[in-house]
């Protein structure tokens, strides 16, 4: 994160080695990175069976299978990656909410409380990012 910017304004400079613009880019990268690879391993189960994580009460409410489900939960988490990816004002607060709904099936489901734990951990990072991008998401620094 210390290179050298040698283009852009001096105000574009400065920002480039700012901790908070540092700590928005991070979580930037972070919050596409995640819900993409995440989703994306919905159809290939590389990471773990994701049908396990679905609360057999809310899989019985559904039209069809738990696995069609999860196929679907993975296209919802590449859209919300790509929108966090091009408007992360927007999408910050997408991930917000799916993170709280994926809580929510969680703590139904039981047992899996560490991940629930976590889930609420990637939550207030997602908020973070959304507050952070009410302030860098109106105008790009130069790139570093």
């Amino acid at each position: 994160m210390d290179k050298v910017v040698t283009h852009g304004t001096a105000r574009d400079r400065a920002l480039a080695h700012s901790p908070s613009y540092q700590a928005y880019e991070i979580l930037h990268i972070g919050f596409v990175a995640a819900p993409a690879l995440a989703g994306a391993d919905k159809f290939f189960h590389l990471l773990t069976n994701w049908d396990q994580y679905l609360a057999p009460s809310l899989a019985r409410l559904l039209p069809f299978s738990a696995h069609t489900f999860m196929l679907l939960v993975g296209v919802v988490e590449l859209i919300a990656a790509f929108v966090v990816l091009v408007k992360p004002r927007v999408g910050a607060w997408i991930v917000t909410a799916w993170l709280g709904a994926i809580i929510v099936n969680l703590v139904i489901l039981g047992g899996f409380f560490d991940i629930a734990l976590r889930d609420l951990g990637l939550m207030l990072g997602a908020i973070a990012l959304g507050r952070l991008s009410s302030v860098f998401d109106r105008g790009r620094p130069a790139t570093v």
